[in-house]
């Protein structure tokens, strides 16, 4: 019997209370808990942290690997500069270098200032990856680690670009050029700067390196990049909600057709389909192999099905499903619903100089399972249901035709009060003339009761009760001398 010896957990190291977790140092947090921050204004300026400019960071998973006894170790470094470029130096005088160290390296001309992002043997790896040897001209050398005063020539020099850029477009607009500055980059020793752009054509800037150079007291430096790496500059939110691919992790920028729609189904709608470079989506290519090993028992959309009331053509599909749409050459405007299973039927039956049955009878066999909705159990569906209903102008003029005829009755009322002796049900009205007679089936009104105190006083509001005078509530047949 083997018995597995699970390990405690490691506690985390603190420092007066402080919590201190797998983070950069600029990204942690001072003694008083007060976070630091790299400020680098959205982009981490370290190596460790997995944010901003830090593009596609690798975590060495073997740097407590000890080297065979004898081996020296690999002297070759990566470092990382602006928006994720990262280059390879050569450690000819074999200094301390670490991975997050601030380095001063061979430039073009002067010296250039970066961040060491990757050391020891999986920079053999990335090496390899993009085919460059350890002799290459493109591997220059270390020159030491940056001092303070390399760090802030730095620092002042990464803080003019933003300045830099808005002066250079306003120079390529008066100059009138067909091209769009998307970037500039100083170089550390702030000499030099190069400048980004997007063109459609051929541009003839030589005016316009003359103007910047002039203006800035610099030297130079025109780059072309393509829509795609502008974006991967930029950086900015997909439609999907999350970061492009492009500047986060993706570093090859694979050829991206309409083929790959096609094969997916989806409708060639290009305000859908194009990103935010204006070409077609780099994760169209994503789902692409697995959608064309879906599509491998699917027969090809030419395929004619030839059947008893005539030739069927294809419409759609439904590849998860194993759906297939076909319709009649002559009745286009009903499509029929199909089986992967029934249309391989068919196309059997057709290489045999046979005729299936009609597409309606095949549709009728098909089986839909039914899709569970959502019930409403509470009235949650409802966007408006904390909403009180608008009052109507029908509902406001009864309310105060109601209100008229409460005020008027019971001024009524108490004009009666006072006249106590005024024949209120009398056969003839004040002018002299018959009142109208009353229906046989017609219940008589009630009679008010006028032998009342006159210090009583009664609620005007406060409605009577039928049942409180009973004398009085006998049909009234005019006589009235008896009362």
């Amino acid at each position: 019997m083997v018995l597995f010896h699970q390990p405690k957990p490691k506690k985390l190291k603190t420092k007066k209370n402080i919590f201190t977790y797998m983070a950069c140092g600029s990204c942690g947090t001072t003694e008083n808990g007060v976070p630091r921050g790299c400020k680098s204004n959205g982009n981490c300026g370290t190596v460790t942290c997995g944010s901003g400019s830090n593009k596609l960071a690798v975590f060495d998973w073997l740097s407590n690997m000890t080297l065979p006894s004898g081996q020296e170790r690999f002297n070759i470094f990566e470092v990382r500069f602006k928006n994720g470029r990262k280059h390879f130096y050569k450690n000819i005088d074999n200094l301390p270098i670490t991975m997050g160290d601030i380095v001063a390296v061979e430039g073009n001309p002067g010296h250039d200032i970066g961040t060491v992002s990757l050391a020891g043997e999986l920079v053999k790896v990335q090496m390899k990856k993009r085919k460059i040897t350890a002799d290459s001209e493109d591997v220059k050398k270390i020159y030491r680690k940056a001092t303070q005063k390399d760090i802030d020539i730095w620092q002042q020099a990464r803080a003019k670009e933003e300045e830099t850029q808005r002066r250079g477009r306003e120079i390529l607009g008066r100059l009138g050029l067909q091209m769009k500055l998307s970037d500039v980059e100083y170089q550390g020793d702030g000499n030099k700067a190069t400048f980004y752009y997007t063109a459609d054509a051929r541009v003839d800037f030589r005016q316009l390196i003359r103007d910047l150079a002039s203006a800035f007291s610099i030297r130079v430096e025109m780059k072309q990049v393509g829509a795609r790496q502008e974006a991967a500059r930029l950086g900015g939110v997909g439609s999907c909600g999350r970061e492009l691919c492009c500047s986060t992790w993706l570093t090859d920028f694979r050829k991206v057709t309409t083929s790959a729609a096609r094969y997916q189904q989806l409708s060639l709608n290009p305000l859908k389909l194009a990103g935010q470079c204006g070409k077609l989506k780099c994760c169209l290519n994503f789902e692409l192999d697995t959608y064309l090993d879906a599509l491998k028992p699917f027969p090809k959309q030419d395929v004619v099905l030839k059947t008893e009331k005539g030739e069927a053509v294809f419409v759609k599909m439904d590849i998860f499903k194993n759906h297939l749409w076909y319709t009649y050459k002559e009745e286009r405007f009903k499509w029929f619903r199909l089986t992967l299973e029934q249309v391989l039927e068919i196309i059997e039956l057709n290489k045999n100089n046979e005729k299936s049955a009609t597409l309606e009878e095949y549709e009728s066999d098909v089986v839909i399972p039914e899709t569970v909705d959502f019930e409403d159990a509470v009235g949650q569906d409802s966007l408006t249901r904390f909403d009180l209903p608008k009052k109507s102008k029908r509902n406001r003029n009864n309310r105060n035709k109601n209100k008229k005829k409460l005020v008027g009755s019971a001024a009524n009322h108490h004009q009666q009060k006072q006249n106590p002796n005024q024949k209120s049900n009398s056969n003839q009205d004040q002018k002299g003339k018959p009142q109208a007679k009353k229906r046989p089936n017609q219940k008589p009104k009630p009679q008010r009761n006028t032998n009342q105190p006159k210090g009583e006083v009664k609620k005007v509001n406060k409605p009577r009760r039928n049942n409180r005078n009973r004398k009085n509530n006998k049909p009234n047949n005019g006589n009235n001398s008896e009362k």
